[in-house]
């Protein structure tokens, strides 16, 4: 390439980490009032669920959790030890190693990932084991499902072969093509579907890299547009929070299956940004190996394998350098986020630590006054453990995520107790992580209004947004509504806003 051709190519690239010519934001005065752009620039399928619509065989995506159990035996496949031996078909009842994840090669074409890790495979006397750690093409296996019934399956082996249970200590690989799929037949298996991910991960590797961008394309296209910006500096909203995936950093062009153009929706949310006033959050949803099992952390198949090698740690700050460089002189920046909800005990205190240390020093190479906020590890039952850690750093944020959900304490509470937890309990958990030097600062990075409560009034939905707003505003960074669009009301702050449910002060 030539230098004038690469002189602008660099120009090109470079216009949107200037300041904006129409306006230049200035940083809100803490504590914020954010929202974040959840199923944006981070597929979450419950968000969005039609954009799984269009993928064939969609309840087979990499992640689905399948039970096999033999039509003949009636016993479920098992992975002997979990993993690293025979796959047996001798269990009455299903459970952990008894349930196969996908790994999907096309649409009727899998590996099968046993508990273990490990993946289903053939040895060379035709039984069916899980010894390999890596799949390859002995571990792929293609699922022929019934027509009239699809919970009702062959599954072909490598050797062209279709699986038969011969006894409950026997799944070999040596049966013909025939079948009549009665339950006289041992290649026969019926399947238990118990739960599967829609997650960036499936939709890219459901469509593929052609048909996946154009989804992804329309999707965020109109999903949130400038007039959202418009409506949350009007509603007294002054910064949003977005999720980012790690293949962001590599532009148009990101390692299978992902699928480029969220880095163009990144810049278009820092502009509009600017021209209204409204900071920008950047946070890592999904980090190189997930940090946790969910389908925001884009997992393959629920497994959590970040931190797990120093290579995907050191690719994980070079994200962070990525977005800092990018946008450390853009006026819209506020913070950058290092990691959400990592998982405990699966993210490694010290190796946490760590990462937060050399994610920090990243962004402080490109910008001495962004924040840079740090997530506390879910499943501890200390909410202060890195509390002393994250206060040694200027400029720090500790994150933390208030739901009066997804723990069996909050299925039976009254409106009366909801409100009541957050005004005690929850006042009391900001309190034990709010030091009075102000370091670090703290941050409520999601809540929302949903809760398990059955048949309340737009007037109960008021007192407990209220409540929280009350409680969580003594945050000294601020707080974060879930999120902004979402098609289930108490989850979509479009709605409560201009339903008058949340009234926000000015």
């Amino acid at each position: 390439m030539g230098s004038i051709a690469l002189l602008v190519l660099v120009c090109t690239s470079s216009w949107l980490l200037l300041p904006h010519p129409a306006a230049a934001a200035t940083a809100p005065k803490l504590p914020v009032r954010a929202v974040n752009l959840g199923g944006w620039l981070v597929t979450e399928g419950w968000i969005k669920p039609s954009l799984f619509y269009g993928i064939r065989n969609n309840d087979t995506m990499d992640g689905t959790q399948l039970q096999f159990m033999s039509a003949t035996q009636k016993r479920y496949l098992v992975a002997d030890k979990g993993g690293g031996a025979a796959i047996l078909a001798d269990r009455v009842n299903a459970s952990g190693w008894e349930t196969f994840r996908l790994w999907r090669i096309n649409e009727t074409t899998f590996n099968l990932r046993v508990n273990g890790g490990q993946f289903w495979g053939v040895n060379n006397t035709g039984a069916l084991v899980a010894t390999a750690t890596t799949p390859g093409q002995s571990e792929t296996f293609q699922l022929v499902r019934r027509d009239s019934d699809k919970s009702r399956v062959r599954i072909r082996a490598p050797n062209g072969f279709f699986l038969q249970v011969k006894t409950m200590a026997s799944v070999t690989a040596d049966y013909g093509q025939n079948t009549n799929w009665s339950d006289n037949d041992p290649s026969v298996f019926v399947t238990n579907n118990v739960g599967g991910l829609q997650g960036e991960y499936q939709l890219c590797n459901g469509y593929g890299i052609a048909n996946a961008t154009q989804v992804l394309m329309n999707h965020r296209n109109i999903f949130i547009t400038e007039r959202d910006f418009n409506f949350m500096a009007s509603s007294g909203l002054n910064a949003v929070r977005v999720p980012v995936g790690w293949w962001i950093a590599s532009g148009d062009n990101p390692p299978p299956p992902f699928v480029g153009g969220s880095l163009q929706f990144l810049d278009k949310a820092f502009s509009w940004g600017q021209k209204y006033n409204i900071s920008v959050i950047v946070t890592l949803h999904a980090a190189p190996g997930s940090q946790n099992p969910y389908e925001h952390s884009a997992t393959r198949d629920g497994s959590q394998e970040w931190g797990n090698t120093d290579a995907n740690i050191a690719q994980t700050v070079q994200v962070i350098d990525f977005l800092a460089k990018r946008y450390a002189n853009n006026t819209a920046l506020l913070a950058i986020e290092l990691l959400n909800e990592p998982l405990a005990p699966g993210a490694n205190l010290s190796v946490l630590t760590k990462y937060y240390q050399d994610g920090y020093n990243a962004v402080r190479r490109y910008t001495p006054a962004s924040y840079v906020i740090m997530s506390n590890r879910l499943n501890i039952a200390n909410q202060t453990e890195i509390l002393q850690f994250v206060g040694s750093f200027d400029g720090a944020v500790l994150d933390v995520h208030y739901y009066n959900l997804f723990d069996s304490k909050f299925d039976s509470l009254t409106v009366e107790q909801n409100i009541d937890f957050v005004r005690n309990n929850r006042s009391s958990d900001l309190k034990a992580i709010t030091n009075q030097n102000g370091r670090p600062l703290t941050f409520v990075g999601e809540w929302s209004a949903a809760w398990g409560v059955q048949g309340a009034n737009k007037t109960d939905y008021q007192r407990f947004a209220k409540v929280q707003q009350d409680v969580y505003g003594n945050a000294t960074f601020g707080w974060a509504y879930w999120t902004l669009q979402n098609p289930f009301q108490p989850w979509n702050m479009t709605y409560m806003i201009q339903d008058g449910i949340i009234i926000l002060k000015s």
